[in-house]
């Protein structure tokens, strides 16, 4: 029997800076049995890959050499000689790969936070209750006559899948595997049913169709293991107490890597990754790739998921604020001494080289004020700022109410602040510096008042969600973060908790806007424009919001 294609292709890294006058890129697919994997360009470039096994699933991530830059091609795909892809009788263009010339003008579309579903307690009503998808609208205006700009990237900031949050449709597929009655219940708890949130994700025509054409970079948030994931010691203690944890994470963490984390690599840094090159040399990868999974959740030093892609003179930091998070109270911290370090390295490498730097990070680092404060009062108090009382209390609001971002992380808030005035001040300091966020289910520009302002414009851009909803009481709740009674309250909390002021101020320069929808960041030389796209059930993609942001 002829193998069959099961997932994807999902184009994923395309060289931005082709070295010898040709350029590359990376197609990942699913198969459903071994066999050789070729994507085939119109224009003679092309590569193979033969398929490698995780838990019974055959992944190939193909290398496609001899791309012309300033290109575009059309690519096929062939398992075993046989094409699969496009599929027959497609109604979307051919997918292509297209490579950039010297100096291009670079578009990044960015948000988070997708069902693939309507959310579980909706499930069967009339229509989609969280409203149209962004990420399918856009699909559809690209497909369309006269599609618009096509987005040279998109940058996933995290919830690419909900494994605690299961459609009607998986839930009765996980009940004829296992009785929904035993704990975690409707949620995923095992590899397979990972690979389950992943092809009903992806198989949404427009979703496959654009994923096939459009390079992505991904990073994960806590949804795509659980809700809250690694908020805190007492949290994480409670976890691994349970007898199904241990499977879910490792298996979340495999699956991860799979779909998500190794198309984020170039083929240099594949050529080199000592866990990729042995799963895909092995008959069967699962138990290098569980051992590492086990290696990474017991020690967040064993593994690294943040990495940095350069796209010409743009650089972007995607930075991991999940897994290696340091939790014990008298020293947490959102990213490790490792990481922090890393990040830093990075963004102060080559001062100069750069025109703008965009730091991906799945947590918003400037938030509504009163939520700022809010969190800043609640860390006190898990420290024992106000004794052990306060601090049971201050544990149960935290997970209550998701208080976990960087301000929750007060030092590691302090480190980026300093990270973003060290890179913006000085004469090779960039013209922009934009913190990419998502998360908090609506979206916003805001930009920091410094007391010794950097010759970088600096912007927080947060974009949430892509197809999701959010109570009325949260949209309150988030409008209430930026008022003026909003801020008295979060520094009358401050107070409480003996906390200090930030080291900045900041201000809301656009939104709050909710709904879906997704924000482009359009950079040309030293000009960057924003565009805020909200979806529509009638009419598409509707600009909400554009912002030219001149250099200084």
């Amino acid at each position: 029997m002829a193998a069959a294609l099961v997932l994807g292709p999902l184009l994923r890294h395309v060289d931005q800076e082709p070295e010898e006058g040709a350029a590359s890129a990376t197609v990942w697919v699913e198969s459903d049995r071994p066999c050789e994997v070729e994507v085939r360009c119109a224009d003679g470039a092309g590569g193979t890959a033969r398929t490698w096994r995780i838990a019974g699933h055959y992944y190939a991530l193909v290398p496609v050499t001899g791309l012309r830059p300033a290109s575009e091609t059309a690519y096929r795909v062939l398992l075993d000689g046989a094409q699969v892809w496009p599929l027959t009788g497609s109604r979307f263009p051919d997918s292509t790969i297209r490579t950039p010339g010297a100096g291009d003008t670079l578009r990044v579309t960015f948000g988070s936070c997708r069902w693939a579903a309507p959310p579980p307690e909706d499930d069967g009503g009339p229509g989609d209750p969280a409203g149209p998808d962004a990420l399918d609208t856009l699909a559809s205006a690209l497909a369309g006559a006269g599609g618009g700009a096509r987005p040279d990237v998109l940058v996933l900031l995290g919830d690419q899948v909900y494994a605690d949050k299961t459609s009607a449709a998986t839930r009765r597929w996980i009940a004829a595997r296992r009785p929904l009655t035993e704990p975690p219940g409707h949620q995923v708890a095992n590899y397979e049913e990972y690979t389950r949130l992943y092809h009903e994700s992806w198989l949404d025509p427009e979703i496959r169709w654009l994923l096939s054409t459009v390079p992505s970079l991904m990073i994960f948030d806590d949804h795509d293991v659980i809700d809250d994931w690694n908020t805190s010691a007492a949290w994480l203690a409670e976890m691994r107490a349970t007898p199904w944890w241990e499977e879910r994470v490792l298996s979340g963490l495999m699956s991860y890597w799979v779909h998500q984390h190794l198309g984020n690599l170039s083929p240099a840094e594949l050529a080199t990754d000592k866990l990729y090159q042995a799963v895909s040399r092995s008959p069967d990868g699962t138990a290098a790739l569980r051992e590492f999974a086990a290696r990474a959740d017991a020690d967040p030093a064993a593994a690294r998921w943040s990495y940095r892609r350069d796209f010409g003179r743009v650089r972007l930091l995607m930075v991991d604020t999940r897994a290696t998070r340091v939790l014990a109270e008298d020293g947490r911290a959102l990213l490790d001494a490792a990481e922090t370090e890393w990040v830093r390295a990075q963004a102060l490498e080559a001062p100069g080289s750069y025109d703008h730097l965009l730091i991906g990070a799945s947590l918003p680092w400037l938030l509504p004020p009163a939520v700022h404060d809010a969190e800043t009062w609640n860390a006190a108090l898990c420290a024992g700022a106000r004794g052990p009382r306060w601090a049971r209390l201050g544990e149960r609001l935290r997970r209550r109410t998701d208080l976990e971002h960087w301000a929750a992380f007060p030092r590691s808030f302090d480190a980026l602040t300093a990270l973003i005035a060290a890179v913006g001040s000085g004469p090779d300091a960039p013209a922009t510096i934009a913190v990419l966020s998502g998360d908090v289910h609506h979206a916003y520009v805001a930009e920091p008042v410094w007391p010794d302002p950097p010759r970088s414009r600096v912007l927080q851009l947060t974009c949430s969600p892509v197809h999701n909803s959010v109570h009325v009481s949260l949209r309150l709740g988030f409008r209430f973060g930026w008022s003026a009674a909003g801020r008295l309250l979060g520094r009358a909390l401050a107070r409480h908790g003996r906390v200090g002021r930030p080291a900045i101020g900041w201000r809301r320069t656009g939104g709050p806007w909710f709904g879906n929808q997704l924000m482009t960041l359009t950079l040309r030389g030293r000009t960057a424009r924003l565009r805020l796209d909200q979806a529509r059930a009638d009419n598409g993609l509707v600009t909400a919001f554009e912002q030219d942001y001149p250099e200084t």
